[in-house]
């Protein structure tokens, strides 16, 4: 088993309430639950003698892995090829798609032969709560019981289980056509123990959460060039959106380096205000209107409901269930993957001023018109209001998209999507008929279109740039303006800002969120490309014209998703992913990408 397999090296499996990362050796190195954001059960990604793990497979080193997925499903296969024959471990978690929250979760894992004979080995550490709780192992005849404070946790299996000091060991020899199972159940502490398995109960789940899968990808209206990759990338998205709220959380995992060795690691099990308004886009480009709706609604009751630090009305992250308290808190215990410390527990960010936020928000709100129309009177009073604080308040530095830790600037980005808000919310208000203060709106709204265009333009570079001021910084949140429609995608000015961005934030087709070095974060160290900046890249290229460039780069860009196709958060010098896993982020810009690429290229071929 090796220490710290890389980042890539995983499948990512989940109930839509909670979610299981699988290596391809069939080690379960991150679980936590009921929640996304709750305290882990195994975390060996974040520190292997403390975090605790879950492995399934053949015990030899001259094993060949693979791993996929179930066609169109959440459904994983890792198989090991050895001397004597095949096997395959299937695991998946029952999707929950219902608006009630459980305590409950089950992870089942399926072992089969498929040729000659195979000797599977099983190992169960679990270690709760980060590592930093004691549980102990009630081992019967055909149950065992973790427990731990607060949370108790039970494997079935129809293999047989040994003690290992307070944690489990097994093995079992399966000739072709044999299986066998083992099912973790995760429940509060006092949550009764689970029906008895039988191999064909298992098998009746997995053909069913199958099924789950391919009726809800079958949704999709995608029919373009692209639909394995749009596909997977929208069973991720799903898989992330945390259901009893339709809130998507920014990654699976917390404490994953952006940088090996460095302190850039961070918490993302949360639900960003920008990441999730972004989703609506994509999930509505695929057909997906009631993921959209069920995002919106949660966006909406949290501009009712929430004000922040300085009067503000929105955070930029909450909880899945809206809980706006993030305290962050380092777990100096961890040693962190390939000892990146500090492990990060909680999001300090959540305190920052990010004022593009709000053009995101109005921006998801105003997407679609059955989901404006689905607001009512007392969303558009919440949106109103929402627009009334930021014609007092646009026009205030803040922290900015990437959440820089280095104080606050004029940043363009935060301007455009400023201009997003009161653009967006002046069509509502018309569309609608709805009442507003028009006139004000339009007052900041062009305000803002007149600063961007002298303050946030480099004569130098000729390009919009990251911030106002002497430093011509370029900032690749900036490929969303002509998305937003605040600028034509084939304006000269643009044009030249494309052209400087390639110059100075695109390396072999990749791109760079921002140089560091030229304009200082407050943390130390570098970070890889980043994903989503890539697709974004690609989106606007597609819009100038540039369609060669504009594939060229996208079906590049597949080259560095792993092997189940999925995406971390950042590429690295070497092309190794890295960041939390899986993006969210990543893979809703991918949708966005390739629908914007298709059309482009269906005109260019008409």
């Amino acid at each position: 088993m090796d220490r710290y397999p890389p980042i890539a090296d995983h499948g990512l499996v989940g109930d839509l309430q909670c979610a299981a990362l699988v290596t391809s050796h069939g080690v379960v190195d991150w679980f936590a639950a009921p929640r996304f954001d709750s305290p882990s059960i195994f975390a060996a990604l974040l520190d292997h003698d403390r975090g605790g793990y879950f492995r399934l497979g053949p015990d030899r080193e001259d094993v060949t892995c693979k791993q996929l997925y179930y066609p169109d499903s959440a459904v994983l296969v890792t198989r090991f090829m050895a001397p004597d024959g095949v096997g395959e471990v299937i695991d998946f978690m029952p999707p929950n798609s219902s608006r009630t929250a459980t305590d409950r979760h089950q992870l089942i894992r399926a072992m089969r032969t498929v040729r000659g004979t195979v000797r599977f080995d099983l190992e169960c550490r679990p270690r709760f709560d980060y590592g930093r709780a004691d549980h102990t192992l009630d081992l019967q005849s055909d149950l065992a019981v973790f427990q731990a404070p607060g949370v108790r946790a039970y494997v079935q299996s129809t293999i047989p289980l040994e003690r290992d000091g307070e944690d489990l060991k097994g093995a079992v020899t399966l000739g072709v056509g044999e299986k066998a199972a083992v099912v973790l159940t995760v429940c509060d502490a006092d949550g009764p123990p689970p029906a008895p398995i039988t191999v064909d109960g298992l098998t009746q789940e997995l053909w069913e959460s199958i099924q789950f899968w391919q009726r809800w990808v079958r949704g999709s209206n995608y029919r373009g060039r692209w639909t394995d990759m749009v596909n997977r990338s929208a069973i991720t998205l799903k898989l992330l959106t945390y259901a009893p709220t339709g809130a998507p959380v920014a990654a699976a995992t917390m404490g994953l380096p952006e940088q090996v060795g460095g302190e850039r690691n961070w918490d993302y099990r949360y639900t960003w205000v920008r990441d999730g308004s972004l989703s609506v886009r994509a999930l509505l480009d695929l057909g997906f209107v009631e993921e959209a709706n069920d995002f919106t609604h949660w966006l909406g009751d949290r501009l009712r409901d929430s004000a922040g630090k300085d009067g503000e009305l929105l955070q930029i992250m909450y909880r899945v269930d809206g809980e706006p308290l993030l305290t962050e808190e380092i777990l100096d215990h961890l040693e962190g993957y390939r000892g990146s410390a500090p492990v990060r527990l909680g999001n300090a960010a959540a305190d920052q001023l990010q004022l593009d936020i709000y053009g995101e928000a109005v921006y998801a709100l105003s997407e679609g018109r059955e989901i404006a129309a689905r607001a009512g009177y007392r969303g558009w009073k919440a949106v109103s209001r929402a627009l009334d604080w930021l014609a007092d308040n646009w026009d205030r530095p803040d922290e900015g998209i990437w959440e820089t830790r280095g104080g606050r600037n004029d940043f363009t980005y935060s301007r455009v999507m400023c201009w997003a808000a009161f653009d967006r919310g002046l069509r509502l208000a018309s569309d609608f008929s709805r009442p507003a203060d028009t006139a004000r709106w339009t007052t900041a709204r062009d305000a803002i279109l007149e600063q961007v265009m002298e303050r946030g333009w480099s004569e130098k570079e000729q390009a919009y740039v990251q911030h106002y001021g002497d430093d011509a910084v370029l900032d690749a949140s900036l490929l969303l303006m002509p998305r937003v429609g605040f600028i034509a995608p084939q304006a000269p000015s643009w044009l030249s800002t494309l052209d400087a961005m390639d110059r100075t934030l695109v390396s072999d087709s990749l791109v760079y969120r921002y140089d560091p070095a030229a304009s200082p974060d407050g943390l130390r160290g570098s970070e890889g490309t980043f994903s989503l900046c890539t697709f974004l890249y690609v989106d606007a290229l597609a819009r100038a014209g540039r369609l060669g460039p504009a594939r060229y780069t996208f079906e590049k860009m597949h080259t560095y998703a792993n092997h189940v196709g999925l995406f971390a958060e950042e590429i690295g010098p070497s092309g190794e992913q890295l960041g939390n896993f899986p993006q969210a982020f990543t893979h809703l810009s991918l949708i966005m990408a390739a629908c914007t690429l298709d059309e482009a290229l269906d005109r260019q071929r008409d």
